[in-house]
């Protein structure tokens, strides 16, 4: 619900004669076998998705995100980042996006890890937004 709830502000920010929200039921499916723990890291990847669907406009396929959204569009940190960037890394993921408060949880890891990856940090959802649909 987070989610949906910023990706409609964010899109009345970016598009506002865009009604795809109005006139479009969302749903999205987490489902409950599902770690607890892994929901909320998804919250801008969440938000990206449905911006995507309404503005029709594709993201690149070699971006990965992670980080926690509150109502008012703030990412929050996460755990796990060494784990998510090697899985990025396995995937052939160029590009990942942060929180700004998991920048040292970042850093800290091996060169070879972040080796050919583009980092890019996020206090809020804007930040995101400008990296996954390029600035406006």
């Amino acid at each position: 619900q987070i989610a949906y709830t910023v990706a409609r502000a964010r899109l009345a920010d970016v598009a506002p004669n865009n009604n795809f929200f109005d006139v479009t039921d969302i749903h999205m499916h987490v489902p409950e076998g599902a770690t607890p723990k892994d929901g909320p890291s998804a919250g801008i990847t969440m938000v990206t998705a449905m911006l995507s669907l309404a503005l029709d406009r594709p993201i690149k396929s070699d971006l990965a995100m992670t980080g926690e959204v509150s109502l008012t569009g703030k990412v929050l940190p996460v755990g796990g980042i060494k784990e998510k960037v090697m899985a990025a890394r396995r995937a052939g993921i160029k590009t990942i996006v942060l929180p700004e408060d998991c920048r040292r949880d970042f850093d800290e890891l091996p060169d070879y890890l972040k080796d050919g990856i583009t980092s890019n940090y996020a206090s809020d959802y804007s930040s995101v937004f400008d990296v996954a649909f390029g600035k406006d």
